[in-house]
């Protein structure tokens, strides 16, 4: 076990307590297959006993004024800051994203709890002008109770905090699953979370390889009112329909299919830079990475050309290694689906034209590639890549590009480059997304909302609207005002 691996806990983490089972599972580095840590392997009953202390731990803490929870975010807040260094080392050992990326991820992570720490504030309800002389209405809001959270391994702190932050915020308290491939920042944050002085109970981590026996008492116990989950689609649809007995608020950010829709008015430089941030991050392995890059005849041959010649400037090896920008995929499966989509892609004419294969730094790390002359009947358009590789698709007029962008059922992000104002505000609007970015290939931060529409998923993380998730509404009627 490395030295930054053991600084931090690596036992789960119910009601103020950490916890050792003689059941474990491994955790390893993916750029390089050695274990780094073993993590307890909790079951149902586990789960049960974390809903437990989440639940004796509501009452307290749900009675705290706004302040005083704010008081202890920000002492979290404080202590993942100073451990910037230690746990972006510790995320890379886990999930193998480039050193770099993953301290600005901390300091993202680290965002989400500063800014809930100060919206909790704002939970504000309203006054109600009356109907009648002798009422008055008044509506006030309310932690909706215990929450349930499942996070995915691309980003093994921020995808935490976001649900975590708003949770605490509001006065619930919150049983979190995180990946079983990266547990271990989970496991960091909930120490820090306890130094800065959170009560037992109120956050706890259940370590597991068996997500669906957890997530299924998360669906079915009726005391957690609410669940937040970040997957697959399909694993969401299953998520949705176990909650529907206990009908629970919930919080799904599910696949994508990201278009980028590269107009001929753009800035070539300006649209190349923004699809190598959004494509290129985490080894392509993100939910809002461009899947599919729509560019207008007139600027696709030069586009394709600076892509290469940006792409082939691209360092692969391990994340810790200084100079490297992208690192391994998280697992054989992930390079597999790669190495299946650019096949398929090659055999209906698509053309490779840089990278299509995987690098000599190690097994999981795949070439960054870029692939021409894509068409819509290929499987690398239909499903998300979840990998290093640009998909380019040629069109011809607006109403074209509009069209292939929404032929998907996901919904999440969008991406288009124009010069045209009125181009990219029309277009912007017609295009089926939660989140568009204009000239801009990185969009997310704390203040705005993060979300999808049609089978990307339900609700909002992040800005006010992330708060509002884990809300309650409660209208009262006070009568007899004129007695």
């Amino acid at each position: 076990m490395n030295m930054i691996v053991k600084k931090f806990p690596t036992t789960a983490f119910i009601d103020g307590e950490w916890i050792s089972s003689a059941k474990t599972f491994a955790v390893t580095d993916p750029a390089t297959g050695a274990e780094v840590a073993a993590v307890p392997d909790l079951g149902a009953e586990d789960a049960r006993r974390a809903i437990d202390a989440a639940s004796r731990a509501l009452p307290d803490w749900s009675a705290k004024t706004a302040k005083e929870r704010a008081a202890i975010l920000r002492r979290w807040f404080d202590l993942v800051t100073a451990e910037t260094d230690s746990l972006a080392q510790l995320m890379t050992t886990e999930q193998g994203k480039p050193i770099a990326e993953a301290r600005a991820e901390v300091a993202y992570g680290a965002s989400f709890i500063e800014w809930f720490a100060e919206e909790g504030k704002r939970a504000y309800g309203r006054t109600i002008p009356t109907t009648a002389a002798s009422k008055r209405y008044i509506t006030i809001k309310q932690p909706i109770g215990v929450v349930a959270a499942i996070a995915p391994w691309n980003f093994p702190v921020a995808m935490i905090t976001r649900k975590v932050a708003p949770a605490l915020a509001s006065g619930c308290t919150i049983v979190v699953k995180p990946a079983a491939e990266t547990p271990l920042c989970a496991l960091a944050l909930a120490k820090l979370a306890a130094d800065a002085g959170l009560p037992p109970g109120v956050l706890n981590i259940v370590t597991t390889t068996d997500a669906p026996a957890i997530g299924k008492v998360f669906c079915e116990d009726a005391r957690v009112r609410k669940l937040s989950f970040t997957g697959s689609t399909e694993v969401g649809k299953i998520l949705y329909r176990q909650c529907a007995d206990t009908v629970k608020k919930l919080t799904l950010e599910l696949g994508g299919n990201a278009p980028l829709l590269v107009f001929d008015d753009a800035d070539l430089d300006q649209a190349v830079a923004g699809a190598m941030a959004s494509k290129y991050r985490t080894a392509g392995q993100t939910c809002v990475c461009a899947n599919r890059i729509l560019v207008q005849s007139g600027i696709y041959d030069r586009f394709a050309a600076a892509m290469v010649e940006r792409v082939n400037d691209l360092a692969v090896g391990p994340g810790l290694e200084t100079g490297n920008a992208v690192g391994p995929l998280i697992s054989g499966e992930a390079i597999d689906k790669v190495e299946t989509l650019v096949a398929d892609a090659v055999k209906k004419g698509a053309k490779v034209l840089t990278g299509g294969e995987v690098a000599p730094a190690g097994p999981l790390f795949y070439r960054p590639s870029v692939v021409g002359d894509v068409t819509s009947d290929m499987s690398i358009v239909r499903e998300e890549i979840f990998g290093p590789v640009a998909a380019l698709v040629r069109f011809e007029t607006e109403a074209d590009a509009i069209a292939l962008a929404n032929d998907t059922p996901f919904g999440l992000a969008a991406y288009l480059f124009s010069r045209d104002v009125s181009r990219a505000w029309r277009v912007a609007e017609k295009l089926d997304a939660g989140m568009v970015g204009i000239n801009e290939g990185i969009f997310s931060n704390e203040v705005v909302p993060f979300g999808g529409v049609k089978e990307s998923g339900l609700g909002r993380e992040g800005g006010a609207e992330g708060l509002e998730e884990y809300l309650e509404v409660k209208y009262i009627c006070l009568g007899a005002i004129d007695a």
